[in-house]
C-alpha cells in the first residue's frame, strides 16, 4: 500500500457499526468499476492466498451477488450480497450474508448493512464504508472471524490492481485515437515471428517493446504464472506498411489454448469512445458467437471479442485516455 493513502478503521459501539475510510490513487470511475463489476471484484476481494469467485451478479437495486471465497486447501465459503440502492459512481448499499452455493442464507451467522460511498479529489478517490450490525455481539462475532485483517488485505489487493492497471495503460498506449489492427495468436513463437516481421518491414516495436507474461503483476490474475510461460510474449505491436499495426501474443497450451488456422487472427477495432465500442460490438456480433462480452479489463481498456455470423474473428478494444 502507498503509505500516503489514507486508511482508517474504527468501531462505534453505540451503533454497532464499523467505519472504514480508504483512499485510492485512481479516478472514481476506475474505483467504482473495481467495486461493482464481478470480474474486477474477483481480482481483489479475497485476502491472499484466498480467491473470490462470483457465481452470479446482477448489480441493480433488488439484484444480488452470489460468490465464494476459495482457500488454498480447497476450502469454500459462500456469501450473498443483496443490493438495496445504487447511485452510479457515488454510492451503493447492500445487505450481506453467509449462505450456501445456491444462495440459501445461513442464519447461524449475523447479517450486516453496508453503505459504500465514493468521492473524488485531485485524481484520488475516497471510499467511505459503514457496516452496521444488529448488535454489538454480532459485530464482535465478525471481528473474531478476522474481518478487519482480511478486509484490510483485500483493500491492499485493490491498490495493487490499480497500480497494475495504470502501469500497463501507460506502457501500452497513451491516447485513445481510433485505429484498426490485426491481432495474431501464436502457440509460443510470437517473438520469433515478430523479429522476422520487424526485419522485413524495418520498423520498431511500439511502446516499451515486448511485454512478457513474467512481467504481469501478480495481482492481475490469481493463478501463478507457470515457469514455462513466464518468458512468452504477453503483447507486442509493430507498425508495418502504411503504418498499419500488427499485434501479437502467445496462446500456449499451458494456458489452455489451442492455436489453429482460423482462430489465430482477429481484426482488432479500437474506437474513440465507449459508446462507439458498444455500437460496433453489438452490431457486428449480431447472429455470431460472443467469446468475451465487453467489459473493463485490468490493462485499462473496455474490451470484448466475438466471431461474427460469417466466422470472422473480431476484437473491440476501447482504450480509456488516462
Amino acid at each position: 500500500m502507498n503509505k500516503d493513502l489514507l486508511m482508517d478503521f474504527s468501531i462505534d459501539k453505540a451503533t454497532s457499526t464499523v467505519f472504514i475510510k480508504r483512499e485510492f490513487d485512481a479516478s472514481i470511475k476506475n474505483v467504482w468499476a473495481a467495486w461493482t463489476e464481478s470480474d474486477l471484484l474477483d481480482l481483489w476481494w479475497a485476502p491472499k492466498p484466498w480467491q473470490s469467485k462470483t457465481k452470479s451478479m446482477d448489480f441493480k437495486a433488488g439484484g444480488k451477488r452470489l460468490y465464494a471465497m476459495h482457500g488454498p486447501e480447497g476450502e469454500e465459503h459462500w456469501a450473498l450480497a443483496e443490493f438495496k440502492s445504487i447511485t452510479p459512481t457515488t454510492n451503493f448499499k447492500f445487505l450481506d450474508a453467509f449462505c450456501d452455493s445456491n444462495g440459501k442464507i445461513n442464519k447461524d451467522f449475523p447479517r450486516s448493512e453496508w453503505d459504500v460511498h465514493f468521492s473524488e479529489s485531485h485524481e484520488r478517490t475516497m471510499v467511505n464504508i459503514s457496516i452496521k450490525h444488529q448488535s454489538m455481539a454480532d459485530l464482535e462475532k465478525i471481528i473474531a472471524l478476522g474481518f478487519k485483517e482480511g478486509f484490510t488485505m483485500a483493500l491492499g489487493n485493490l491498490d495493487q490492481y490499480i497500480e497494475a492497471q495504470e502501469k500497463l495503460r501507460s506502457e501500452l498506449r497513451t491516447d485513445n485515437k481510433p485505429r484498426v489492427c490485426n491481432y495474431l495468436n501464436f502457440p509460443g513463437n510470437t517473438e520469433e515471428a515478430f523479429l522476422f516481421y520487424r526485419s522485413v518491414f524495418k520498423t520498431e516495436f511500439g511502446g516499451d517493446g515486448i511485454h512478457r507474461f513474467g512481467s504481469l503483476p501478480a495481482d492481475a490474475d490469481h493463478p501463478p504464472i507457470d515457469e514455462s510461460v513466464k518468458n512468452m510474449v504477453l503483447l507486442v505491436e509493430l507498425p508495418i506498411t502504411a503504418n498499419h499495426i500488427i499485434m501479437g501474443t502467445d496462446a500456449p497450451k499451458e494456458k489452455g489454448f489451442t492455436v489453429i488456422t482460423g482462430n489465430n487472427m482477429h481484426i482488432s477495432i479500437e474506437p474513440e469512445t465507449r459508446a462507439e465500442a458498444d455500437r460496433i460490438f453489438n452490431s457486428l456480433s449480431a447472429g455470431g458467437n460472443v467469446t468475451m462480452p465487453l467489459q473493463d479489463m485490468f490493462w485499462g481498456a473496455y474490451f470484448g471479442s466475438f466471431t461474427d455470423k460469417y466466422n470472422i474473428n473480431w476484437m473491440v478494444n476501447h482504450v480509456t485516455k488516462k
